[in-house]
């Protein structure tokens, strides 16, 4: 993870080594099984320092994710002009890919619950509901409220089940079907070319 603007450089290190530590323990083991002492251990750093900057082990494995988050947001809002429903967007489909591979499975799997709930999934539905509120009123798009709410759920749904085997299909495939859907949510309240 890179710093944050503007952040402490000293504070970007040290999360980033607690970031590291958790991926390469849950490369051997089920998140619930991780302790701090462990975490902190393999990072190399004082165990109050991980307090100043978690409150458990959940909530670093939230941060660690986050850059999935942002992933997931930039992929869905990377596209510009008129949406092919048969080509998402690249991004979108390489946030897939990324999704599916290891060893990060298992930790999506504990930190994104079936149906979008869960820490991971809360946290993925306010950044895309922000964005997409954002977006469509500026665009001036009808319901925005109610399209970011729904372009938020449906994804952050999908994408939770098709992490936990509810839903199958390759990324690729996952993210055209993901991508039809949205663009049907966006396209709710748009003017009906005359004679429609």
């Amino acid at each position: 993870m890179s710093p944050r603007p503007g952040g402490d450089p000293r504070t970007a290190r040290t999360r980033e080594r607690l970031h590291e530590a958790l991926l390469a323990e849950c490369a051997e083991r089920p998140l619930r099984e991780i302790s701090v002492a462990m975490l902190v251990r393999r990072a190399g750093v004082a165990r109050a320092t991980f307090y100043l900057h978690y409150t458990d082990v959940p909530d670093l494995a939230v941060d660690a994710c986050a850059e999935t988050v942002r992933d997931a947001v930039e992929a869905l809002h990377s596209w510009r002009g008129v949406p092919d429903p048969g080509a998402p967007p690249p991004a979108l489909t390489a946030f897939f890919d990324g999704v599916a591979g290891a060893p990060r499975g298992d930790l999506y799997r504990v930190l994104l619950h079936p149906g979008g709930g869960g820490p991971l999934g809360d946290t993925l539905h306010r950044e895309l509901r922000a964005r997409s509120l954002a977006e469509r009123t500026a665009a001036g798009g009808a319901a925005p409220e109610l399209i970011a709410s729904a372009v938020a759920a449906t994804f952050t749904g999908v994408l939770a089940d098709w992490v936990h085997g509810l839903l199958t299909g390759p990324p690729h495939a996952v993210a055209t079907d993901v991508w039809r859907l949205l663009i049907v949510l966006h396209r709710h309240g748009a003017p009906r070319p005359p004679g429609s």
